[in-house]
């Protein structure tokens, strides 16, 4: 749990670092601004920013005498993680608008109507869950094995928690999971060579590039908490902290790649997803 806690830490810091340069690239580049999947990928990056924030300090907090101070940072926790995994929904859901249903799209007020979902469905959860028992926010162990050890500051009722987070989780999980096997065949049948039935090496390079991105966006190794269990747990649990714990890192990566590729001629794979974006801004 040591060794993980430091894992973790390490990790949410240097994203944090990555995901605050990502939203200065944001502002400071017209280019990105414009493009309606980065303003969505920008929403996504903030809620990682507030997660990251509310979760760094929650161990010193909780620490701390103030049970207003452990309330709110519970609360804003909560709040933080769910806007993380509706705007990860967002994602697969906007990903299925390009690669799915790329003829006759019409959503007015587009980016609107994503943000009042992305950050309104969990205000209305946490207000639920306030107005049922505020006591639901508080001290938590950080290991239940241990009731020594040090706590943080969260969802302290364990249905609440199996509910608003594994439960909305697991559907959004599955969702994007399926849109990223979407994203998969897709890929692969833009790099597919029907004359010499093969990839070719340049097209097998981009399409792993850009698997990798979209299983980033979509959260897909968030998933890992399903095999925390048997012999599989230790593998898991540190895959699950590497990996998720530099998740705003990794779309930093992505944002600096879309930078460049700005820059560039656009490849096969853009220009597809160019048309349903020119559409979908003109709504």
């Amino acid at each position: 749990m040591e060794i993980l806690s430091y894992i973790t830490i390490i990790g949410c810091s240097f994203s944090l670092v990555a995901l605050v340069i990502t939203v200065l690239l944001f502002i400071t580049n017209r280019t990105l601004r414009e493009d309606l999947s980065m303003n969505i990928h920008i929403n996504l990056v903030i809620a990682l920013i507030l997660l990251n924030l509310h979760f760094l300090p929650s161990q010193a907090v909780a620490a701390h005498p103030s049970t207003w101070l452990c309330f709110y940072m519970a609360l804003a926790l909560h709040y933080s993680l769910l806007a993380t995994f509706t705007w990860m929904a967002l994602e697969g859901f906007h990903l299925y608008l390009l690669l799915v249903k790329i003829f006759n799209i019409s959503v007015s007020r587009y980016i609107l109507k994503l943000s009042v979902v992305g950050w309104g469905v969990p205000a209305v959860i946490v207000s639920v869950v306030v107005i049922i028992d505020r006591g639901f926010y508080g001290h938590v162990l950080l290991d239940k094995s241990n009731h020594d050890d040090t706590k943080i500051c969260y969802i302290s009722n364990e249905i609440v928690k199996v509910v608003t987070t594994t439960g909305l989780f697991t559907m959004v999980f599955l969702f994007n999971m399926t849109m990223f096997m979407v994203t998969v065949k897709r890929v692969l049948n833009v790099g597919y060579n029907k004359e010499f039935g093969q990839l070719h090496h340049k097209q097998v390079r981009k399409a792993i590039c850009a698997l990798l991105g979209v299983s980033v966006l979509l959260g897909i190794t968030w998933g890992l908490v399903f095999f925390s269990f048997g012999y599989l747990t230790t593998v898991a649990l540190y895959l699950f902290c590497v990996l998720n714990s530099l998740q705003g890192f990794f779309i930093f990566l992505w944002f600096v790649k879309s930078l460049r590729k700005g820059k560039s001629s656009a490849p096969k794979i853009s220009s597809e997803a160019t048309s349903p974006n020119r559409k979908l801004n003109k709504n």
